[in-house]
């Protein structure tokens, strides 16, 4: 559903591109992060999970020993068709949250209403985003719409383990518009109104590097400039003011094979020395802020598909939880991820529904030998 800002791929043919695999392995590596605190309730190692809709939770955990499973609430909050609606009162969330917990899964709510509701006004996601912002009658529906979400978790819940994401996307564009004082008074509203309603929700800042202006997948840049544009995002976060529990980061919002394929795009692929770039990004915003990260909607796509609908191809899986991965994942947990969730951005990509198991055989043997977080 969430798309990243597509930055212009004349940076393809203005700049002389390393190859993927140019960088060591190792360039990246970072000391454990034994001093970045972990939400109270968090599983003591790096977590796993999975987009998963409702009524499923307990097939899922019988499919693959997972840790938590994420669900978007969108539709818009003035729009007459918004979350709150799909079931009465906003009992979706009360739904999705007891059926999580009888099935020993931590519930985890993408809050995606910004973009979508009315009058959203502009010809960019960001102008549109920003507009509904400025919009005294649609920020007031927002935060009648917000507060339902919080009083439906907070009855379901009690003081048990939920996270609410809040808003990918629009962090991003916040940053591009230099729009800190926009973003400050919004930040700092929903930690309020959180803190009151709902105080054992974990509430999630969304991460997106291409804030900077720069997007690292198609500039390959070195990796003193990852940790620069690892600096310009913690400034950005840190201007808000607002200390959220968790931060999420999402890589890419389609399987390379969909964004080749069905999009012309062949450009979104990951090599070895992207991943490295990926830990260092990570590493210097967690080390300045002080917030660990969970990776959101990774790509299920593995190389053993065939890139036709809903069987696309990519890396990530296999990176992070294929043979051989060992030691990418202790990389990437010492630069400050503590969780992992994986799901299709958009219909038409792979999901673990689709991949003839390959995700869920992962999971297991995963969730056999899990990784430890300090």
């Amino acid at each position: 559903m969430v798309r990243r800002t597509v930055l212009t791929l004349l940076l393809l043919s203005a700049v002389s591109l390393p190859a993927a695999g140019t960088l060591p392995a190792s360039a990246g590596a970072q000391a454990p992060r034994s001093n970045l605190p972990i939400p109270a309730g968090w599983p003591h190692h790096l977590a796993l999970g999975a987009a998963d809709s409702p009524g499923d939770a307990q097939a899922l955990r019988g499919r693959a020993g997972v840790d938590m499973r994420y669900q978007y609430l969108a539709g818009g909050v003035n729009t007459g068709h918004g979350w709150a609606t799909w079931n009465p009162d906003g009992s979706f969330v009360t739904m999705y949250v007891r059926e999580s917990f009888a099935a020993h899964t931590i519930p985890v709510f993408t809050y995606y209403q910004l973009l979508q509701s009315a009058p959203s006004v502009g010809a960019s996601e960001q102008a549109r985003d920003l507009s509904n912002l400025r919009d005294p009658a649609t920020m007031r529906a927002y935060w009648a719409d917000y507060e339902l979400l919080l009083r439906r978790v907070n009855a379901a819940a009690g003081a048990r383990l939920v996270v609410i994401h809040v808003e990918p996307d629009l962090w991003g564009y916040l940053q591009q518009a230099h729009a800190s004082r926009l973003g400050r008074s919004f930040a700092q509203r929903l930690i309020a109104l959180r803190d009151r309603l709902a105080p054992h929700v974990l509430l999630a800042w969304h991460l997106s590097v291409w804030g900077t202006g720069e997007d690292p997948t198609y500039s390959k840049p070195s990796l003193a400039h990852m940790d620069h544009l690892a600096a310009v995002s913690a400034a950005f976060y840190l201007s808000l003011h607002a200390h959220f529990d968790l931060v999420f980061n999402d890589v890419t919002d389609r399987d390379a094979g969909f964004y080749q394929h069905v999009e012309g795009n062949p450009h979104t692929w990951w090599g070895p020395a992207d991943f490295v770039r990926h830990d260092r990004y990570i590493a210097g915003f967690t080390r300045r802020t002080g917030t660990a990260v969970v990776l959101w909607q990774l790509p299920v796509g593995d190389t053993h598909e065939n890139d036709t609908w809903n069987h696309f191809r990519d890396n990530r899986l296999q990176w992070w939880l294929g043979a051989g991965s060992a030691a990418h994942l202790r990389a990437t947990r010492d630069a400050g991820v503590i969780g992992l969730l994986f799901g299709a951005g958009a219909a038409g990509n792979t999901t673990p529904q689709s991949d003839g198991g390959f995700f869920y055989r992962l999971a297991r043997r995963y969730e056999a030998h899990p990784l430890g977080v300090p």
